[in-house]
């Protein structure tokens, strides 16, 4: 979209050229009409010279009498032009006036039909075919916020009222039960603080997407060994890759350098990494790369699991959206951490996408290697 403070001359310039067109065009047709009716008053002066006239003939009389006020016919008659002339042109700004409010009300619920204007109003029915796109999108993407808003109260009764239930179930067994065993008062104590520990991830990353979306979130930039933050997170992971089944393919070089907020962009690679081990197929591994790009570092994560279907794939990164709707939210989470990823990787100037075939689902960030230049 054009800015307001560049675009201003360019608008000026159009109506000053459509001015000048307007005012050539009407002293165009002064001139015009005028000469016409002076070639043709001289035209017929000629043509009844050449005809013998007699004193008592009707016609005679009248030119007769033309002759001798030709001086006020001929002012009345320029007048007459002049002003037919000036009232078409000077009502011409009128009627362009009239075309632009009438098309402009298609700005007030755009849609597919454009705007037409006269030729002259080219530059301005561009513009306003302009706006009129600009505002169909704007409709949308306020739709899509709706939805979005809807999503979130959506995903807010399901996600939090599941593990809040089971907490309060067995809290109301141990609770009614007093002379429950310590056995099972132990299992249903660990299932409740698991439950409440779940519950509280999902209230941290609502909070967390707030937080992004809201403020204005400063990054921490240091120099970093990207190779050890790659090793250390990877190495976390260990237990539940094992429980899993799963195993590492690991190809990171050694002293990889870049500028970055440590602690964000270790979130990065936590979501990812906890995205790859929930979608892998058992017994298969997770493949964790890192390399030079030009000025930039590719890292690509790999794993081998169900194909995400192209139309899925294109929402991956929005907000609370999950492949696999029907997943529990034990399983995973609020559908946040792919957003929240995507948003901390353009904070550091770099992007994030994902590709899936053949069983297999990666994931590519590219960063910039050193993000002072860029900050």
């Amino acid at each position: 979209m054009n800015d307001p403070v560049t675009s201003r001359p360019k608008i000026i310039s159009d109506r000053s050229r459509l001015s000048r067109k307007i005012l050539f065009r009407y002293f165009l047709a002064l001139f015009s009409l005028t000469a016409f009716f002076i070639v043709l008053v001289l035209g017929a002066a000629i043509f009844t010279s050449s005809f013998i006239w007699q004193p008592y003939d009707p016609i005679y009389q009248f030119l007769h009498w033309f002759k001798e006020n030709l001086t006020p016919i001929c002012i009345f008659v320029v007048l007459v032009i002049w002003v037919a002339v000036s009232y078409y042109f000077l009502t011409k700004p009128l009627r362009y006036l009239d075309d632009i409010i009438r098309e402009s009300e298609k700005l007030a619920a755009p849609g597919s039909e454009p705007i037409v204007l006269p030729e002259d109003l080219k530059n301005v029915q561009d513009d306003l075919n302009q706006l009129r796109e600009q505002a169909f999108r704007n409709a949308m993407l306020a739709k899509e916020a709706e939805q979005r808003k809807n999503d979130l109260i959506v995903y807010l009764a399901h996600d939090l009222k599941t593990p809040l239930t089971s907490v309060i179930g067995y809290l109301t067994l141990l609770n009614d039960e007093p002379q429950i065993s310590r056995e099972l008062r132990a299992k249903y104590t660990g299932i409740a603080l698991r439950k409440a520990e779940r519950l509280e991830e999902l209230v941290n990353e609502f909070f967390e997407i707030t937080r992004f979306n809201l403020t204005n979130i400063s990054l921490d930039i240091e120099p970093t060994n990207l190779s050890r933050m790659l090793e250390q997170t990877a190495s976390e992971f260990e237990p539940i890759l094992a429980e899993k089944r799963l195993s590492w393919e690991f190809s990171v070089p050694s002293d990889l350098q870049i500028f970055c907020d440590r602690d964000k962009l270790e979130r990065v690679f936590d979501n990812l990494i906890r995205n790859a081990i929930y979608y892998s197929y058992p017994e298969t591994k997770i493949t964790l790369a890192a390399f030079c790009c030009d000025n930039n570092v590719r890292i690509h994560i790999q794993n081998h699991g169900k194909t995400i279907p192209p139309e899925k794939l294109a929402h991956l990164f929005d907000q609370f959206f999950r492949v696999d709707a029907s997943r529990s939210s034990s399983n995973g989470g609020a559908g946040l951490g792919l957003a929240i990823s995507k948003e901390i990787v353009e904070l550091h100037g770099g992007k994030i996408w994902a590709q899936s075939k053949a069983e297999s689902i990666s994931f590519f960030l590219d960063l910039p290697r050193n993000l002072q230049k860029i900050v």
